[in-house]
């Protein structure tokens, strides 16, 4: 939540649309969903529980809590472990977390600005840094490079590229 915006009072946001039509992708399972955001994401199954001990299957999304310092590490490994979806993550490039995840992904796409979505559907100003999208596995990466095509972002590959199958 951006500085900004009221501390405490929400940490309930959403994704805009204008991200999932831009991927043209759909997701077998929102991994992280937010808890009053039925069928906002493109997905099949929305998990319910904690999505950090549940497993995961399919393609997936995940925009994952971009609170505490390093709280993005284990939906990110497991993310990366797991090896296919898409993944929205603060662009912290100097965060020793953010080198560690770019290193295990098959593509990123550093967005323009995204906007998150209040539970009231109205635009916030979080975050105030800017975003970009993980991908692992095919489907991820083709997401992410007609993304790139239709100018929602700059899309980089890790080197030495290698794509989870």
């Amino acid at each position: 939540m951006s500085a900004w915006e009221a501390p405490g009072v929400t940490d309930e946001w959403y994704t805009p649309p204008a991200v999932f039509n831009a991927l043209g992708c759909w997701f077998d399972m929102d991994v992280c969903p937010a808890r009053h955001a039925a069928g906002h994401v493109p997905a099949s199954v929305n998990l319910r529980g904690d999505g950090l001990s549940e497993p995961w299957e399919g393609f997936v999304w995940g925009n994952f809590p971009f609170g505490g310092r390093n709280g993005l590490e284990p939906w990110l490994d497991k993310f990366m472990e797991h090896g296919n979806g898409i993944a929205l993550v603060p662009d912290r490039t100097s965060a020793p977390w953010f080198w560690k995840a770019f290193q295990r992904a098959d593509a990123i796409l550093f967005t323009r600005k995204i906007r998150f979505l209040r539970p009231d559907g109205t635009e916030g100003k979080s975050p105030s840094c800017g975003t970009a999208l993980m991908a692992r596995g095919e489907i991820g990466f083709a997401s992410l490079q007609r993304a790139a095509d239709a100018g929602f972002g700059i899309m980089t590959l890790p080197w030495p590229r290698k794509v989870a199958a």
